[in-house]
Parts: C-alpha cells; sequence; structure tokens
C-alpha cells in the first residue's frame, strides 16, 4: 500500500533519509526508501520485537538503516530537506495528547523542509482525530487522499483475506500528506 501511494505522490520520491515512526516491522518505511531507491532508514517503535524485525526487514532488502527502541511522542523530529517522515497505521494508536504534539512536530518539520506522510486505514466508524488532522495538513499545503488499488494477491493471502472478511481485490487507505 504505502509503495502505492509514495508512486501516486508528487515528490515523494526526493527523499534522502525517512523517520519511520511506529515502524512494526518496518514495511512502509522500507516501502518508501525502496520507490526512492534506496533512502536511510530510522525506525523507531516500542516494542523490542518490532525493533528487531524492522532491522531485519531493512538488512533483508539491502537498506541502509535500523530501528531503536522508543515511543512516537518522545520521538525527535527535528525536520530538514530530504526527510521523509512516515507514520503508518500508528497515529491511531496514540493518546489524545500525544496525537496533538505529534500532529504540531509534524507540521513544523515540514516548515523545515521534510515531507511528511501519514496512512490510515478507511475506517467504516468516523474517526474524530481525522478531520482535524486533515484539516491541519490542507492549511500547511497539503493534502489528504482516499486510495484504491487493485490487488492481485496470491491464492493463500487471498484466502486470508476472504477468511477475515477482508476484500481481496483492492486495497485501500487514506492518506494524508505534507510535501
Amino acid at each position: 500500500m504505502t509503495r502505492e501511494i509514495v508512486g501516486a505522490l508528487p515528490g515523494a520520491s526526493i527523499v534522502d533519509s525517512i523517520l519511520d515512526l511506529g515502524c512494526g516491522t518496518g514495511a512502509s518505511g522500507a516501502a518508501w526508501a525502496l520507490v526512492r531507491g534506496r533512502a536511510a532508514l530510522n525506525g523507531i517503535d516500542r516494542h523490542p520485537w518490532a525493533v528487531a524485525e524492522a532491522t531485519w526487514t531493512y538488512r533483508c532488502l539491502g537498506l541502509r538503516g535500523r530501528a531503536v527502541p522508543g515511543t512516537v511522542d518522545r520521538a525527535r523530529i527535528r525536520g530538514g530537506r530530504g526527510e521523509g517522515i512516515i507514520a503508518a497505521y500508528s497515529v491511531n494508536e496514540l493518546t489524545d495528547a500525544s496525537r496533538a504534539t505529534l500532529l504540531s512536530k509534524l507540521v513544523d518539520a515540514r516548515r523545515k523542509g521534510s515531507h511528511v506522510l501519514v496512512i490510515e486505514p478507511i475506517a467504516r466508524r468516523a474517526i474524530s482525530w481525522w478531520t482535524d488532522w486533515e484539516r491541519a495538513f490542507v492549511e500547511s499545503g497539503g493534502r489528504a487522499d482516499e486510495w484504491r488499488f487493485p490487488a492481485d494477491l496470491p491464492d493463500r493471502q487471498r484466502q486470508l483475506a476472504r477468511a477475515a472478511g477482508l476484500q481481496p481485490r483492492e486495497l485501500t487507505a487514506r492518506s494524508l500528506w505534507l510535501g
């Protein structure tokens, strides 16, 4: 999903380094780095297992970078030209106070030259914070999108998706972009 979104956003491929907030296994940051052509990665996640997996993902894909233990709300976000910041499927997991602080840091990072990408699932129910974040991103010169990309999943993944009640014919997400 991240690869498709980054490929569709103008200017997303002009980063030299990527900060992956709440990196999990590192898939989203790695996807952006591969679209870019090997940008350096720095992942942050609170779970030691995820940190190890993200570092393994980077290494297996031949990417420069590593993940470290930490929390999104305490991450040092400096901002600067050539930096990409991604928060994929992690902002919704934060408390309201942490989310508000992060929004301010991300908008400030854009003012300093960073490109910022937030990806979340398209929710069936309203997510109260999304509207405020969308407004802040658009007012800062960014954009909000909903994405639907055709998915040609291998048979096993298609079966798992159906069993989970998901639509295996397409990948969907929404994003906020400051580029």
